[in-house]
């Protein structure tokens, strides 16, 4: 059974991937795909909705991005969200000029029609999210105004016979309370999709799939720990079994027990049928990066660690005919590459990986999922919640969490300190699942007092921050008492360490992680 799909073309809107992930939530498949798109090949999709997203141009600019009008006589519903409202209106005979006033934020929105199918059960007055400099003026032919705000006439307008609807305002984002509904109307109704995009399903399609693409080859995938390289190991072994060779590189920059647990899930005590090869390279890494303290160079020498090791494991175990990434959608629309060509995504995020190792192809199964899908895969094929459901890790590992040059023993204090962190957090019922939580090692020492004998001793500082996107994070609110707690546990247990701070800055001015 062929799969209800809804095509998404960017105009250059900076909440694209929101309103896929909103189409997603309604368990239903999506794809962005450029405004350049050709009308035959959306066509060729056979979509049963298309979306056009916002974008900062004026429609009214010779040179802003544009579509093909019989876009809108295909008879398949079209939704135009800001710059797409706008679109539609411009293409099809309306009017779109300057407003007078722009409207940003949040913003009071009245409905003009209880009886479109898009704003079904939303109350007559609500509040929605715009960002828009210009707005429609004259209606289309066929179109009527169906919401409005103090500032905005058409702040959403239809054409129920050709299906055919359009926002000023973004429905995608959480600031318009009822957009989800909205779009789900939307997609569900006027579209007719079936909502029948599940995980189950995905599995059960992809394994044909990727066992026609490698035939008797064998895979190469390299294994960090984390959730998109672990649902890639446990999806390519459901489907080509031993096949899959996994290369863990333990750079000793892992957090605590971290190589332990990747083993004990992938090993040959675990429960997947593949080759799993463990690569100890702590000796290396840390005498590659002594005495080394500026975090680029840092970066730089970790990254081309990483490769030469993986290079040179790779060439150890024969022909191996395909290399195997954990590339996820994201990574795909933030790429530009869109729908196109193989994306390649570089292991610990550190710039590809050598072009001379002979492989055949790419093989990246993830790559037209979000993040929350993968959770849910990794459900699906059995993976522990823990792996799933981990705070996030940076590529270079501990290597920027500890200022200055790295040594084992910063690397250990680090690794308790965090430990005992993740604990407490877990002991105060904190939910960690939005943002990132974690210890560092400042380049500070300081005074200290310890029994009868006075310290010099290092600086830990504790790190948490919400954060939704990773694009801006705001410092947490921990209860006092958790930071007393393992603040009073890390000076206690963890040799080295004589002060506990902490960071209360917010991404910006700050980054998330410390350097």
């Amino acid at each position: 059974m062929e799969r209800d799909t809804i095509l998404i073309l960017d105009f250059g809107g900076q909440y694209k991937q929101l309103i896929a992930r909103r189409v997603r939530e309604c368990q239903v498949y999506c794809e962005i795909l450029p405004y350049t798109t050709a009308l035959e090949e959306l066509k060729s999709r056979d979509p049963k909705g298309i979306i056009l997203t916002g974008g900062p141009s004026s429609v009214y600019d010779p040179a802003s991005p544009t579509c093909d009008s019989a876009l809108f006589s295909l008879g398949v519903p079209v939704l135009g969200i800001c710059y797409g409202s706008q679109l539609m209106a411009h293409l099809l005979g309306g009017r779109v000029q300057p407003a007078s006033v722009s409207e940003y934020g949040r913003t009071e929105l009245t409905m003009d029609a209880a009886d479109s199918a898009l704003f079904t059960d939303v109350p007559e007055s609500t509040v929605c999210w715009m960002s828009h400099t210009d707005r429609i003026t004259a209606l289309p032919d066929g179109f009527r105004a169906t919401a409005h705000t103090a500032d905005c006439p058409v702040a959403a307008m239809e054409d129920a016979d050709r299906r055919l609807y359009a926002t000023q305002f973004h429905p995608e984002v959480e600031h318009t309370p009822q957009g989800a509904d909205m779009l789900r109307r939307f997609v569900r109704d006027v579209c007719g999709c079936r909502g029948d995009w599940h995980m189950a399903s995905f599995v059960e399609e992809q394994i044909p799939v990727l066992r026609e693409r490698v035939g008797k080859g064998r895979v190469l995938l390299a294994l960090s720990g984390g959730v998109d390289s672990s649902v890639t190991a446990a999806l390519l072994s459901r489907a080509v079994g031993k096949q899959l060779i996994c290369v863990f590189v333990d750079h000793g920059l892992m957090r605590k027990n971290e190589g332990a647990q990747v083993r004990s899930i992938f090993g040959p005590e675990g429960g997947f049928d593949l080759n799993y090869v463990h690569v100890d390279a702590k000796d290396r890494f840390y005498a590659a990066l002594q005495g080394v303290s500026e975090p680029e160079q840092k970066r730089r020498i970790i990254g081309e660690q990483f490769i030469r090791v993986f290079e040179e494991t790779a060439r150890s175990l024969g022909t191996v005919e395909y290399l195997a990434q954990g590339t996820i959608y994201p990574d795909v629309v933030e790429s530009g590459a869109g729908s196109g060509g193989a994306t390649i995504k570089s292991h610990h995020n550190v710039g590809g990986l050598p072009k001379d190792m002979g492989f055949r192809g790419i093989v990246e199964p993830l790559r037209m999922l979000f993040k929350d899908e993968v959770r849910a895969l990794g459900t699906e094929l059995g993976l522990p919640q823990g792996l799933l459901y981990r705070q996030p890790f940076p590529g270079p590992g501990l290597g920027v969490r500890i200022m200055g040059a790295i040594t084992p023993d910063k690397v250990r204090i680090v690794q308790e300190a965090d430990a005992i962190f993740q604990e407490e957090l877990r002991h105060f019922g904190i939910d960690t699942g939005r943002g990132q939580f974690f210890a560092a090692l400042t380049d500070m020492r300081s005074v200290g007092v310890m029994g009868d004998h006075r310290t010099y001793d290092c600086a830990v500082v504790l790190r948490a921050v919400l954060t939704s996107d990773f694009m801006t994070a705001t410092a947490t609110r921990l209860p006092y008492e958790l930071l007393e707690t393992a603040m009073n546990r890390i000076v206690n247990t963890v040799p080295g360490v004589n002060r506990v701070l902490y960071d209360l800055t917010s991404k910006p001015p700050a980054t998330i992680e410390l350097e």
